[in-house]
């Protein structure tokens, strides 16, 4: 077997997605839940305009979600406690050495780091239910990981962070090269590029230590976009800038320099929690398209679809407002999950 995850840009059969449930991740309050549901219905409707969807919903949830999603979602019932596919979901993989075998990497999910607050205990079975449904073969893997802590192009780099990969809560003793083993073993990557950090907001509580579909994200031909902070006032200035530097003196697996592309940040700098970690990096990129992150600054978001129809030629960028997701502690890349076409 030689399992190799595709680039998002390649052909999708499908996407992944799991229906928001009720808890401390959708809300406090009904408007607060009500926001949440709406969010995660915007995206899949927006993606299922040019590619299918099936939506993973909680049997507590399917009447609303039948509800709200109408006949335009594929609705698969199962448990579940947390709802963000990208990252309770399986990384789909493709078997070079066996056309058409689709694989699906079941990494251990443990609630990025079994924080005190997190209930992640049935959406970790997420991986095998997946799978099963999407006629995949299995592909166990004994790293805690999630999806949204890695990004690949599809010809053997990975990016990765060190604050995820190698989080003692997550994976203790482990080192770069155990990681670096176990990715090229599951998904085919043969050049890691690790990043020290991730955004500032990513390390509070509620945050994934740093995952690395926030910051950066590989496009294709040794290019790299880069969540770049431009105001010297909001702590992501300094991230991006040594990430700059980091990302520019690095190699993709043919040994071509990396060129970094900066996607400029949103001009709000603070909610009411502290610096936000908006971004556009955290898009998601469709069959035709991509589905990009609003946060209702027009002329941001204007600029972001442009520096994203550049990097991803011939494709429709469609924005979504991405802050009742961002809200709860991602984007719109972290809430999806691509299945190659075989």
């Amino acid at each position: 077997m030689a399992w190799t995850m595709p680039p998002e840009t390649a052909p999708h059969a499908r996407t992944w997605m799991a229906f928001p449930r009720e808890g401390l991740t959708l809300g406090a309050t009904a408007m607060e839940r009500d926001a949440g549901y709406a969010a995660w219905t915007a995206v899949a409707l927006a993606v299922a305009e040019l590619e299918p969807v099936t939506m993973v919903v909680d049997p507590s949830e399917m009447s609303r979600a039948r509800r709200m999603l109408g006949g335009a979602i594929d609705l698969l019932e199962a448990p579940l406690d947390e709802f963000w596919m990208r990252d309770v979901g399986p990384t789909f993989v493709l078997d070079d050495a066996r056309p058409g075998v689709l694989g699906a990497v079941d990494w251990v999910f443990n609630g990025w780091g079994a924080p005190a607050w997190a209930e992640w205990e049935k959406s970790a079975r997420l991986g095998r239910v997946v799978a099963e449904a999407a006629g995949a073969e299995l592909v166990p893997s004994a790293l805690v990981n999630e999806g949204g802590g890695i990004h690949v192009d599809g010809d053997g780099l990975v990016l990765l962070t060190e604050t995820v990969q190698l989080d003692p809560r997550r994976n203790p003793g482990l080192d770069r090269a155990a990681v670096e083993a176990e990715m090229a073993r599951a998904i085919g990557a043969t050049r890691a590029v690790w990043l020290p950090r991730g955004l500032t907001r990513d390390y509070d509580d509620l945050g994934t230590n740093g995952h690395v579909d926030i910051v950066a994200a590989p496009v294709g031909g040794g290019r790299v976009l880069l969540h770049a902070q431009a105001d010297p006032e909001h702590p992501d200035y300094e991230v991006s800038a040594a990430l700059r530097d980091l990302l520019k003196a690095e190699v993709d697996a043919a040994g071509r320099p990396l060129e970094v592309i900066d996607l400029p940040a949103p001009r709000t700098l603070r909610d009411g929690h502290g610096p936000v970690d908006w971004s556009y990096v955290n898009h998601y990129a469709v069959n035709g398209g991509v589905i990009a992150c609003g946060f209702g600054e027009d002329d941001a978001d204007a600029a972001a679809r442009e520096v994203l129809a550049e990097a991803y030629p011939g494709r429709t960028v469609v924005t979504v407002d991405a802050r009742e997701i961002f809200a709860r502690g991602g984007g719109i890349h972290c809430i999806t999950q691509q299945e190659p076409a075989r």
